[in-house]
């Protein structure tokens, strides 16, 4: 499949303690915080609510590999999460996020936030930043960012 697919998506950066969701508008252009979900009972829930609630056709979960390329405790838990989001029905898929934890934190300093008042969005930030990656490369090349997750499903 090529060519920008319109709707909005969800990025989700997922942590061990909380979990970062952002949106994207209808076109694709702008990702935007939504909410900081604690990880824990209910995190998938409040995910799927979240996506009824703006929409969303596809999540977009941050895949966090090591600098070098190698998989991390981390990575296996981020997959692990995508695998069920897609096993609940969603149409997943997973981007390499390195860096977006890291550039986001400094978007935040930059803008005198220290790391303890940033603590709170720093994981909808670092979602912005690894969905607003997602839909640059999409807009891009004409296709979608990252792998897909779970049974592979066409947008509508």
């Amino acid at each position: 499949m090529s060519g920008f697919r319109p709707g909005v998506r969800l990025g989700i950066d997922v942590g061990t303690a909380r979990i970062g969701v952002a949106r994207s508008d209808r076109d694709g252009l702008l990702a935007v915080p939504v909410e900081t979900v604690a990880r824990g009972e209910g995190d998938l829930a409040r995910i799927t609510a979240l996506a009824g609630e703006h929409d969303a056709f596809e999540l977009v979960v941050g895949l966090p590999v090591a600098l070098s390329g190698r998989e991390t405790a981390s990575t296996a838990d981020a997959r692990g999460f995508a695998q069920a989001l897609a096993d609940a029905g969603h149409r997943v898929r997973l981007i390499d996020e390195r860096l977006s934890t890291v550039s986001a934190q400094g978007a935040l300093r930059g803008s005198g936030r220290s790391q303890k008042s940033s603590r709170s969005i720093v994981d909808q930030v670092a979602a912005v930043v690894l969905l607003q990656q997602a839909l640059d490369v999409e807009k891009g090349t004409g296709n979608p960012a990252g792998a897909s997750v779970g049974p592979t499903q066409e947008h509508p």
